[in-house]
């Protein structure tokens, strides 16, 4: 439903406050420095944020394209820092080996299909499957379907990539088919969407045996793939019945997809012969790095959008649930963090990395109330948190990550993801 300006601006405020004490840290740094003690989250800057570029929303007031704009640089944002982190800790393998670079672009195309896919079915239930709304779901759900057959062409060539594109775009529809039939409590209809499913399940799993060479027996794809078809159906089942739980239930189905993608990369990349080894340590780092990066920027944007359409606003459970599942995506990237540099420094970047959140917050909430000097004090927050990170990552890298090159790549992250707040706040706050 709708929220209007006047109801959402008292429980915006309460959005700050439960977001700033909820929401934690992620990013990923090196073995303690020389000193032996972790940078200050706050005593790292030592650029001078005068000299740098001011960041400017991106927007096209589409809210699903714009999503995918801001969880496009990820990926881009992922290797910088897996090659900057690998080198500073001796990590072996290949961070940008072709075989690494195809596991890491299908965990991001993977991932996108789950959370678009479950976008688009919230969008469905609150909008309508007839509504505007949802048609640009579809749409970028859509785009997220050419980029992976555009991957198979490049690996396949087009016939295979078109035979690819067919396939996967039929499983697509099914889901949406199970999705509408669940919503209408109609079983007989979702009994055969899923008898669709699995029937793709085997289809794609001789397809992908064919174009590997072998690599990828067609009875092993033909299993993983039913697992990303019961995880995805119990996230639209949970959509569906409206559990306040829906997003946990949701980020599992996108994690299973990361496992499908390290095993359908390591056998197209040895089928097509690709440099480098997809399931090396390097690689994965990138993998990880790209997968929770990315899951960030869409579990963001799944929260602000049940702060702007769930009964309740923030204060409803579907948000707190939401906002605790941003959580668990941001302590697992704390995790990530303590593993390569250890507690002190994990710590220290949980500091700086929920103080940008908080400013994201900052943002969202000046969006909802049209209170453009404090959107404008957000941007200006934002800011100065980028010179602040890139100083970080420099200091715990022993300057393998240049300060100045973190600080120009969180600028398209903070443009992009507050240009997407934008376009939420266009399309749901009345």
């Amino acid at each position: 439903m709708r929220r209007t300006r006047s109801t959402y601006a008292v429980a915006a405020m309460a959005a700050g406050l439960t977001l700033s004490l909820t929401l934690a840290a992620c990013s990923s740094t090196e073995d303690d420095t020389a000193s032996g003690s972790a940078p200050s989250a706050t005593s790292s800057m030592e650029m001078d944020h005068s000299e740098m570029d001011a960041v400017a929303p991106v927007s096209t007031g589409d809210p699903f394209a714009d999503a995918r704009t801001a969880a496009a640089h990820m990926p881009e944002t992922g290797l910088t820092l897996a090659t900057g982190l690998a080198a500073a800790t001796g990590t072996t393998g290949e961070v940008d080996s072709d075989a690494a670079t195809l596991r890491a672009g299908l965990t991001a195309m993977l991932q996108e299909h789950v959370y678009l896919t479950g976008i688009g079915v919230a969008t469905a239930y609150t909008a309508g499957p007839e509504s505007p709304e949802f048609a640009a779901a579809k749409a970028a759900l859509d785009g997220n379907t050419d980029d992976l057959a555009a991957a198979v062409t490049d690996l396949a060539g087009e016939e295979k990539g078109t035979a690819f594109h067919d396939l996967w775009d039929a499983h697509v529809g099914y889901f949406v088919d199970y999705a509408v039939a669940k919503k209408s409590g109609d079983q007989a209809a979702a009994d055969a969407a899923q008898a669709e499913l699995a029937g793709y399940t085997t289809d794609a799993g001789a397809f992908f045996e064919d174009i590997s060479a072998g690599n990828l027996p067609a009875a092993a794809v033909a299993e993983a793939l039913g697992m990303h078809v019961s995880t995805m159906s119990a996230a639209i089942d949970a959509l569906a019945a409206g559990e306040p739980t829906a997003s946990d239930t949701l980020r599992a189905a996108a994690e299973h997809v990361g496992m499908d993608a390290a095993t359908i990369a390591g056998g197209l990349a040895a089928g097509a012969g690709l440099s480098g080894d997809a399931m090396d340590d390097a690689a994965t780092l990138r993998a990880n790095l790209t997968a929770m990066l990315q899951e960030h920027v869409y579990l963001a944007a799944f929260a602000v959008f049940n702060a702007y359409t769930a009964e309740g606003g923030v204060e409803s459970p579907a948000f707190t649930a939401a906002a605790a599942t941003l959580d668990a995506n941001s302590v697992a990237l704390s995790e990530a963090v303590a593993s390569l540099a250890g507690e002190e420094n994990g710590t220290a970047f949980l500091d700086l990395w929920r103080e940008h959140i908080g400013f994201f917050v900052d943002y969202a909430v000046a969006d909802a109330t049209g209170d453009e000097e404090a959107r404008q004090q957000a941007l200006t927050d934002l800011d100065g948190y980028r010179p602040q990170a890139g100083a970080f990552f420099e200091e715990i890298s022993s300057g393998e990550l240049p300060a100045d090159d973190v600080a120009a790549g969180l600028g398209m992250h903070v443009s992009t993801l507050a240009g997407a707040i934008d376009s939420l706040a266009a399309a749901l706050v009345a």
